[in-house]
């Protein structure tokens, strides 16, 4: 690894960390782009989709824990709920980390994609709940769903090297009825249990670059609480509309990608 890539490496593992702490999300959705296409247009080097994978869901590991245990201290985690899906999200995304060794790098960029279609339009549309004062607030759920839909969401994020909350964000609260702020700090919850198996199947696999992801991990360990001080002091709008930006920006990027190739 040459120094320009790993200086490189390490301010897009700081920003995607940044974001994952402000919205909730594992930083996939912005890593995955940025480590695709961003070394080779600074002249630093190019990755193959195969290592982006496996330094994404490395990044997704140390920034969704951190995350999550930024987001615990201030009572934003839904307990019950992340011990529900969580084991669920972990099983699938191990499943998907193992298959995707055998997978083309146009079928996995076109998975990215198909999941950030389907992230757009729920979090568009769909009402937040009440916001709650603190995790103690938190009310039912519907329990098959919170085991199928994150069941579903890690293994096409275990194919990808992303975390998934881009996705699961939305379906908390559009389908689940979570509230922003709790579904923020709950997804890097479950997110943080799926990384842990994800990044297991890439590392058997062999898709994780030694160097590089220490680099990216690195980055990550400051943007992930600043992100998440950030997120506290942003109104709920503003939080929904970064999330759907970004979801959008990337969305169109990746399918211009994938029908070019």
């Amino acid at each position: 690894m040459t120094v320009p890539l790993a200086l490189v490496l390490f301010v897009l593992g700081f920003g995607g960390a940044f974001v994952s702490g402000l919205v909730g999300v594992g930083g996939a959705i912005v890593m995955i782009p940025l480590l695709y296409y961003v070394p080779p247009l600074l002249g630093a080097g190019e990755l193959t989709i195969q290592d982006v994978a496996g330094l994404s869901m490395t990044q997704v590991l140390a920034a969704a824990i951190v995350g999550a245990w930024s987001h615990g201290r201030q009572a934003l985690v839904h307990h019950r709920l992340a011990w529900t899906g969580g084991p669920a999200m972990a099983a699938g995304a191990l499943l998907g980390a193992l298959a995707s060794s055998r997978v083309s790098g146009r079928a996995l960029l076109a998975t990215f994609a198909l999941m950030a279609t389907a992230a757009l339009p729920l979090m568009l549309v769909s009402p937040a709940p009440a916001e709650p004062t603190g995790a103690r607030d938190a009310g039912p759920f519907n329990r098959p769903a919170a085991v199928v839909l994150p069941g579903t969401i890690g293994l096409m994020a275990g194919l990808v090297g992303a975390g998934g909350a881009f996705l699961l964000v939305p379906v908390l609260v559009g389908l689940l009825r979570i509230p922003m702020r709790l579904s923020i700090g709950t997804s890097l919850a479950m997110v943080g249990m799926a990384a842990v198996s994800g990044f297991v199947g890439k590392v058997v696999t062999g898709q994780v670059p030694l160097w590089p992801a220490a680099t990216v991990v690195l980055g990550s360990l400051g943007g992930a609480p600043l992100g998440g001080r950030v997120s506290r002091r942003v109104p709920v709008g503003v939080l929904r509309g970064v999330l759907a930006g970004i979801i959008a920006l990337v969305m169109a990027r990746i399918w211009l990608d994938v029908v070019a190739h």
